[in-house]
């Protein structure tokens, strides 16, 4: 299944995106809603690997298994924050970048719980899960075999 390893990847490849996710997770932003995130992008992006990745990583920052199986489907529940919602339905605008949606709009709710830098912080957020997502699914990258590590801010 895998096409492309990581170590035959240029050197200095995997260091790059590493360097990215520590700094989002040295961002201050909340690492469980992050993961919550990571998740529904990946879920969006159908990336197994990143699946498994975000799922155990999201039960170890303290996520519950009911709110992971239901991402899916956040806006006919009742328990997730409005903050949640305003992240989760950010990432899903920015993942599917639909053509017609006017960039103000998304911003909107987000304005009412984090602030410009946290928003700025957020975006990059989504676009490196989305980076992740597209290249393990080109690398074919095998699933199921991630262990959570104690630190979890470099991937």
């Amino acid at each position: 299944m895998e096409r492309i390893s990581y170590k035959e990847l240029p050197q200095g490849f995997y260091n790059v995106m590493a360097q990215v996710e520590t700094f989002i997770g040295h961002s201050g932003l909340d690492q469980k809603l992050l993961e919550l995130m990571r998740f529904r992008v990946s879920l969006i992006n159908n990336c197994a690997y990143c699946l498994d990745i975000h799922f155990k990583e999201a039960l170890h920052a303290g996520e519950t298994a009911l709110r992971l199986f239901s991402v899916g489907a956040w806006r006919e529940t009742p328990y997730y924050t409005p903050k949640e919602q305003a992240v989760l339905a950010f990432a899903e605008t920015l993942t599917k970048m639909p053509a017609d949606e006017h960039s103000d709009t998304i911003h909107d709710e987000l304005r009412k719980h984090f602030t410009t830098q946290e928003i700025g912080l957020l975006t990059l957020a989504v676009a490196q899960i989305n980076s992740w997502n597209r290249l393990t699914r080109s690398f074919g990258t095998t699933p199921g075999n991630y262990k959570v590590r104690e630190a979890v801010a470099a991937r």
